[in-house]
Formats: C-alpha cells, sequence, structure tokens
C-alpha cells in the first residue's frame, strides 16, 4: 500500500552498477549491486547503488538480512528462491519477482502494477520469475 507522503526503499538486483539504466539481474543472491532507489507516490525521488558484499561468497540468507539492514520496503528481482522469499518476508519486506529490462524500467512497472511484476506468496517449491505458473493478480500487495 502506497501515500504519496510516505517513502518507500525499493531495492532492486542489478546485473551491474550502471544505477537506475542498468539492467535487472536475472539472479537475485548472485547479482554485482543492487540498486535502493526511494519512491513516493509514482515517483523515484533519489537512488543509489550498493555493492553486493555477498556476491563473491553468496550462502543462503545472506542477502535477504543485508537488504533488511539497508532498511528495504520492497525487493524487486528477476527470480528469487522460496528461502529467500521467506526471508524477507519474515523481515516485512515485500517481494515481487518476474522483474526485467532497466532498473527504472521495473519500478515504473511496480509503481503502475504493471503485468510481468508478480508478487510471491513464497509457499511454492520453485524459484520464482521462471515461468512455472503464477498467476498475475494485478501487480502488488
Amino acid at each position: 500500500m502506497k501515500s504519496e507522503d510516505k517513502v518507500l526503499r525499493v531495492a532492486v538486483a542489478a546485473a551491474d552498477e550502471l544505477g537506475l539504466d542498468g539492467p535487472v539481474s536475472a539472479h537475485f543472491g548472485r547479482c554485482p549491486a543492487y540498486v535502493v532507489a526511494e519512491v513516493r507516490g509514482e515517483e523515484v525521488t533519489g537512488n543509489e547503488v550498493v555493492a553486493n558484499p555477498h556476491f563473491a561468497n553468496h550462502a543462503p540468507g545472506q542477502v535477504p538480512r543485508f537488504l533488511a539492514d539497508l532498511r528495504a520496503d520492497v525487493v524487486l528481482a528477476g527470480g528469487m528462491g522460496p528461502r529467500a522469499v521467506h526471508i524477507l518476508q519474515n523481515h516485512g519486506i515485500e517481494v515481487a519477482t518476474g522483474a526485467t529490462g532497466t532498473i527504472r524500467d521495473a519500478i515504473h512497472s511496480w509503481i503502475r502494477g504493471t503485468r510481468g511484476i508478480t508478487p510471491c506468496a513464497g509457499d511454492h517449491p520453485d524459484s520464482c520469475g521462471h515461468g512455472h505458473g503464477h498467476g498475475h493478480e494485478g501487480g502488488k500487495s
């Protein structure tokens, strides 16, 4: 749920360090960086590129805790395993998968609830974003 007054921190798995114009990474935990954007209403009001300190030594559970420490309210990624979804949700972070294109496009798709960005319930054994039958229910939860 968004409010025009509330600023949400949206972290997006990035394939490089180009910021908003760089591509979304298909690999949530194995991406070199995250773009953390501040979103107020339907506008991106600021952003920063944060290197993934676990990129070289990825171990399950580390990245969700790292993003929680960055105070992310929402995480967007191309795909994500169910354990990461569960850990993020336990930290009160909204998760949406199926993001593609540039970071900027993925954030705007999430804001508009556009087809392709799918909220994840985390209740299935497969990784999200890989064509296993997720329906789209109009965007965000």
